[in-house]
């Protein structure tokens, strides 16, 4: 019953988290989702944010909206990482703060944990060091978000809650060949490998780091659940717990689309950071969520999309 007379805004609605959430807040029962799209409004741009608030005047606003993308577009755009992500968010809760808003949800990024924080993470190391500086820039900008979150607690009594999502994977995955996460990376190389009957793929780094990763239809049910039930100014950890080595991932995924051929890992490339799992009791014991998906049963999910999708993603 809590979102069926809900008006609810999701920016980054249409992006790849944003598309499952709002799939998951429709079959809980909500019939006004605003989602405002890059071409009508442009989030950098205080004219666009004021617009969609008086377009969409919603109880709820959850900002998904972010310029996101691998260790190679960190590396290649970091001003505009920091300032696009930055310039976003804090205006979009600024004006969500004037214009009434009840509720404001807020997804930070495990990039805003310091480079060698002590697994599994904890919300209380957040600010315990410097982020991996590959990404700090965009890190950074996004752990801001959190600062101001609890600045406008305290001082307006804005009710806004802060995310931390590790990283996500699963169908509608970005899998662009310079600019996607490391599982859709993958999948997309040893597919066209597949193809062109290589006998060979490249990927960056030693393979050693360890990642831990979580199913996007859980991460949208998360967030569901946050918003439900979560009211306080700490952040909380989204993950599902389950910590893997890049190299391990990388047989993985070989063995679930076929390829025979070999792996080579280029060590001129950066690893990125050393290791990633996060502590994730917080958000099983403030809001109830854990994480229901298998990890092999959703990089056959993943893998599936992308073969039904690759000739319109090539």
């Amino acid at each position: 019953m809590f979102w069926e007379e809900k008006r609810v805004l999701v920016t980054g609605g249409a992006g790849f988290l944003g598309s499952h959430l709002v799939q998951k807040l429709q079959a809980k029962g909500c019939q006004n989702i605003f989602i405002p799209t890059y071409d009508k409004f442009d989030l950098r741009e205080k004219q666009d944010i004021i617009r969609m608030y008086e377009e969409a005047h919603p109880e709820i606003a959850i900002h998904l909206a972010a310029r996101v993308g691998g260790i190679g577009a960190n590396r290649k755009f970091p001003g505009e990482f920091f300032y696009d992500n930055i310039i976003m968010g804090i205006q979009v809760m600024e004006y969500a703060r004037r214009y009434g808003v009840e509720k404001f949800v807020s997804i930070g990024t495990i990039c805003a944990y310091p480079k060698f924080t002590k697994v599994p993470f904890r919300e209380e190391d957040l600010w315990k060091g410097y982020p991996e500086e590959t990404n700090a820039p965009y890190g950074l900008a996004k752990k801001m978000l959190l600062v101001q979150a609890q600045a406008y607690r305290k001082q307006y009594g804005f009710n806004a809650i802060y995310l931390l999502p590790v990283n996500l994977y699963g169908p509608g995955d970005n899998f662009h060949p310079e600019h996607s996460h490391v599982i859709p990376g993958i999948i997309r190389k040893c597919l066209e490998a597949i193809e062109n009957k290589r006998d060979e793929i490249v990927l960056w780094g030693t393979g050693k780091p360890t990642r831990e990763f979580l199913y996007v239809e859980d991460c949208a049910e998360a967030i569901c659940l946050a918003t439900e039930r979560y009211n306080k100014s700490d952040p909380v950890n989204i993950g599902s717990g389950f910590e893997i080595s890049i190299k391990d991932l990388a047989k993985l995924i070989v063995e679930l689309t076929g390829f025979k051929g070999r792996v080579i890992w280029d060590k001129t490339k950066p690893d990125g950071q050393p290791r990633r799992c996060l502590d994730i009791s917080k958000a099983e014991k403030e809001f109830g969520f854990k994480a229901k998906t298998d990890f092999k049963e959703g990089l056959k999910k993943t893998i599936d999309w992308y073969r039904e999708n690759y000739n319109r993603l090539k």
